[in-house]
């Protein structure tokens, strides 16, 4: 039987979010992966299909139907393969859908405190960041007081939140960014480890991340190339295990592509 294509970016946590489900449900093989190089202009064809838009990551049909945002599929791919992730009870799933609610504004932050140019701004991004993690700790407090996560298991709220967790290994090298050894942080702190230990979000790692984020810590995302560099850090011309790793000081002058290990 024809297996539909997902057109994705192999880094992206919004693609990340739809392997851990696909991981969950025993059925990575049900799908076709076709990597985008992001550092390239857009496949003509590619672009047709999509109307245009050039956000990743992008499910084609076997029949030529076309689906895009990552929640959008996520939710049809709990649909209609295996049996679902997300609560079958109408209430635990509206729980689970106010949880993944929350979900945008914490990456928002999050990018937003990476891509940050300006000293001066870090404080009040810090704390714009520890404010939503406390947020949701006070949610899953609310929900279940003492577990792991939401609800009894990994689940979709989970699955919609690890990709993040670990985009932000970013904040950890860029920004010093932890959380603090704080009461109003341990019940988040909690889940956010469960979830970066599930055996089904395995895909990425910390250095795969950071090397390849590296131009996002300049302030430049989505292929685009720091002044007096030629080579993006998303680049696929260059393996990432065998760059070094880049500064921790995002503020000092970028080094040469040669010295990121970007060209060959």
């Amino acid at each position: 039987m024809d297996k539909p294509t997902l057109f994705h970016i192999p880094v992206c946590p919004f693609s990340q979010r739809l392997e851990i489900l696909l991981s969950l449900k025993g059925m990575k093989d049900a799908v076709n992966f076709s990597v985008v190089d992001i550092t390239k202009p857009r496949d003509p064809a590619l672009l047709e299909k999509t109307r245009g838009t050039t956000a990743l990551p992008v499910l084609e049909m076997p029949d030529g139907r076309i689906l895009k945002e990552s929640l959008v599929i996520l939710r049809y791919f709990d649909e209609v393969l295996g049996n679902p992730i997300a609560r079958s009870d109408p209430f635990e799933r509206a729980i689970e859908r106010l949880m993944i609610a929350k979900e945008g504004p914490f990456t928002m932050a999050g990018y937003i405190m990476v891509m940050n140019q300006d000293r001066a701004a870090r404080d009040g991004l810090r704390d714009k960041l520890l404010g939503l993690y406390a947020d949701l700790g006070d949610f899953l407090e609310w929900q279940n007081p003492g577990g792991l996560f939401l609800f009894d298991d990994f689940g979709l709220a989970e699955t919609v939140f690890t990709p993040m967790f670990m985009r932000f290994w970013f904040l950890d090298y860029y920004e010093d960014f932890d959380l603090p050894d704080e009461p109003r942080f341990a019940r988040v702190r909690t889940w956010r480890d469960a979830c970066l230990a599930h055996p089904a979000a395995q895909q990425v790692t910390k250095e795969e991340i950071v090397k390849l984020y590296y131009d996002y810590a300049l302030g430049l995302g989505n292929g685009a190339l720091p002044e007096g560099r030629a080579v993006s850090s998303f680049t696929f011309d260059t393996d990432w295990r065998d760059r070094p790793w880049p500064p921790r000081d995002k503020w000092s002058p970028s080094p040469s592509d040669a010295d990121l290990g970007l060209v060959v």
